[in-house]
């Protein structure tokens, strides 16, 4: 089985005065630009069977109005009968590049296409530590920058599990930044 893994950063957030950064919600331009992620993936990438969310606001935010667009409809923990499993983990949240592989090392084989919503700087490091190879235009744009709502497919080297995913085991494919 072949494995992709999509990595979202969350939308743009807001800043208010004396909120802990963990509960800052999405902007109004975030709102829309979430939409827009998901109708990206929906068009691109298609429905994952597996979704790992930061526990911060901002993220779990962002992937509930992403996965209404893309037409998700799992719940939190695995259900047969749906698309798949959604887990909500603290990990995520701060998270350097190592520890979101050792959460992505966790995801079930069954599973083909994995979704992570996460923050910066970790998902630009872990795309780094992840791509070995890069499709030109995909690395034209992650190298500008990773922005709010950027998206990052990556295609695992066939054959390798889940479990045994590692450094400069995948191929950047893809990269986009939608806005609504």
């Amino acid at each position: 089985m072949s494995h992709r893994l999509v990595i979202l950063r969350h939308a743009k957030s807001l800043w208010p005065d004396g909120m802990p950064d963990h509960d800052r919600p999405l902007a109004p331009r975030g709102v829309v630009d979430a939409k827009a992620a998901g109708e990206w993936l929906r068009d691109h990438v298609g429905t994952p069977d597996h979704v790992i969310v930061s526990t911060a606001r901002r993220a779990r935010g962002t992937w509930t109005l992403a996965a209404d667009a893309v037409g998700y409809i799992g719940a939190a923990g695995y259900d047969h009968e749906s698309q798949g499993a959604l887990t909500i983990d603290p990990r995520i949240y701060e998270a350097r590049a190592s520890t979101l592989l050792e959460v992505l090392r966790e995801i079930p084989e069954r599973v083909a296409l994995a979704f992570l919503v996460g923050h910066m700087p970790g998902c630009a490091d872990l795309v780094d530590l992840l791509a070995r190879d890069r499709d030109p235009a995909a690395a034209a744009l992650f190298a500008v920058k990773y922005p709010t709502s950027g998206i990052a497919v990556l295609d695992v080297d066939p054959g390798l599990t889940w479990s045994r995913l590692d450094q400069k085991s995948a191929r950047l494919s893809d990269f986009a930044v939608p806005r609504g």
